[in-house]
C-alpha cells in the first residue's frame, strides 16, 4: 500500500511537471536548434563573437532561456490553477534587472529586516514553479476570507506580496544550497576516483535539471576554466547530453504517432546541440523508463569520460557543436564517452516496455 502511494505521489510531481514543460517543448527545441547552430559558426569562425550579428543572433537564440521562469509561470499557473498573469508578474520579480543584478552578484539583500539571499534566477526552474503552486493556494485562501467587492485588486496585490517574498526568501536560495552541497560532495568524489565522479555525476546530472540543481556545477566549471584555464565538470556531463538524444530517438522509433514522432526527432537533435529540456520534459521523463535509460547512458558514459580525463580548455554546454572545446590529451576516448551515452540510452529505451503513443495521445488532448 505505502508502496503504491509512494508512485502514486511520483507519477503525479512527474505529471505536472511534464504538463508545465509540454506547452513549450517546440519553443525550446527552436532555441536550442539555433542556439547549437550559432556554436558550430563561431566555432569554425564563420562568425565572431564579437560581432553585432552574432550579438543579435545570440539574443534570439537565448532569449527564451533566460526568460525561462516568464514562460515557465504562466504553464506552471494554469496547471496548477492559479492565476497564470499574476503568476508571470512574481517571475518578472525574480528578473527585475536592478534587483537581479545585485542578487546574481551574490550579494544579500534586506526586506523589512528579511535576508533575501543572493542567487542566479535567470534560466531557473525550481523557484517559479514552487512559486506558481504556492500562489494557488494562496489565491483560493484569499478569494475564500475577502469580501467580492475587494477581490479584483486586493487578491493579486496580496498575492504578490505574499509569493513574491517567499519565494525570494526561501524558494531560490534553498535550491541554491542544495545545489552547492551536492556540488562539493562532487569535487570530493572527482578527488578520489575520476571514474566514480563521472559515473555518478553522469547519472544523476539529467535528473538535476529538473530542479535546477545543475548550475551548482555549472559555476564550479566556469571557475575552474578562469582560475586554471580547463575543467572537468563539463566533461563529465556531455555523455548524459547525448543519452537524453538517444532515449529520444529511441522513443521516435518505438512510436506510431506521426505528430509525436515529429516531437521525438526536434528534441532529438536539440539535445545533440546541447538543449535536452525537449528531449526530457516533452519525451523522455513522461514516460519515465526513458529517463531511467538517460541515467544510464549517462553514468556509463560519464566513467569513460572519467577515464579519458578529458578537459573543458574554455566554457560552453556539452554538445555536438562544442566538441571541440574538449581537444586535447583524451579527446578520443572522450568522443567514445559521448557515443556510448548516445548508444546505451538508446539501447536500453529499445529494450524497455513502456507505453509511447497513449501518453502521447493524452498529451495532445
Amino acid at each position: 500500500m505505502e508502496k503504491e502511494k509512494r508512485q502514486s505521489v511520483s507519477s503525479t510531481i512527474i505529471d505536472a511537471i511534464s504538463g508545465i514543460f509540454l506547452p513549450i517543448v517546440n519553443l525550446l527545441s527552436a532555441a536550442g536548434i539555433m542556439k547549437g547552430v550559432l556554436a558550430i559558426l563561431t566555432t569554425t569562425g564563420v562568425l565572431l563573437t564579437e560581432s553585432e550579428t552574432y550579438l543579435v543572433l545570440n539574443a534570439m537564440g537565448d532569449s527564451l532561456f533566460y526568460f525561462l521562469p516568464v514562460l515557465l509561470a504562466f504553464t506552471a499557473g494554469k496547471k496548477f490553477g492559479a492565476n497564470p498573469f499574476t503568476s508571470v508578474v512574481i517571475a518578472g520579480i525574480l528578473l527585475y534587472p536592478s534587483l537581479n543584478t545585485v542578487l546574481e552578484a551574490g550579494n544579500t539583500v534586506r526586506f523589512f529586516g528579511l535576508p533575501l539571499k543572493g542567487v542566479t534566477y535567470h534560466s531557473s526552474v525550481i523557484p517559479i514553479i514552487l512559486a506558481a503552486g504556492l500562489l494557488a493556494l494562496v489565491e483560493k485562501m484569499l478569494n475564500r476570507v475577502l469580501p467580492d467587492i475587494i477581490k479584483g485588486f486586493m487578491v493579486p496585490l496580496l498575492s504578490i506580496l505574499i509569493v513574491g517574498t517567499i519565494t525570494l526568501l526561501s524558494f531560490g536560495p534553498v535550491g541554491a544550497i542544495i545545489g552547492d552541497g551536492l556540488a562539493a560532495v562532487y569535487k570530493t568524489i572527482y578527488g578520489l576516483s575520476p571514474i566514480i565522479a563521472g559515473l555518478l555525476l553522469g547519472a544523476i546530472i539529467q535528473p538535476m535539471v529538473i530542479f535546477g540543481f545543475h548550475w551548482s556545477f555549472i559555476l564550479i566549471g566556469m571557475n575552474n576554466i578562469t582560475v586554471s584555464g580547463h575543467d572537468t565538470v563539463l566533461a563529465l556531463m556531455g555523455p548524459a547530453v547525448f543519452a537524453q538524444a538517444g532515449a529520444a530517438l529511441a522513443v521516435m522509433l518505438k512510436s506510431k504517432d506521426k505528430s509525436f514522432q515529429s516531437i521525438c526527432a526536434s528534441a532529438a537533435l536539440s539535445a545533440m546541440f546541447g538543449i535536452t529540456e525537449p528531449a526530457m520534459f516533452g519525451v523522455n521523463l513522461p514516460r519515465k523508463k526513458p529517463m531511467a535509460a538517460v541515467c544510464i547512458g549517462g553514468g556509463i558514459g560519464g566513467a569513460l569520460a572519467g577515464l579519458s580525463g578529458a578537459q573543458a580548455l574554455s566554457f560552453a554546454f556539452p554538445s555536438l557543436a562544442s566538441l571541440p572545446v574538449f581537444f586535447g590529451p583524451g579527446f578520443g576516448l572522450y568522443l567514445v564517452s559521448c557515443l556510448a551515452g548516445f548508444a546505451v540510452a538508446f539501447a536500453v529505451t529499445m529494450v524497455l516496455k513502456f507505453e509511447v503513443d497513449l501518453t502521447a495521445a493524452k498529451e495532445t488532448v
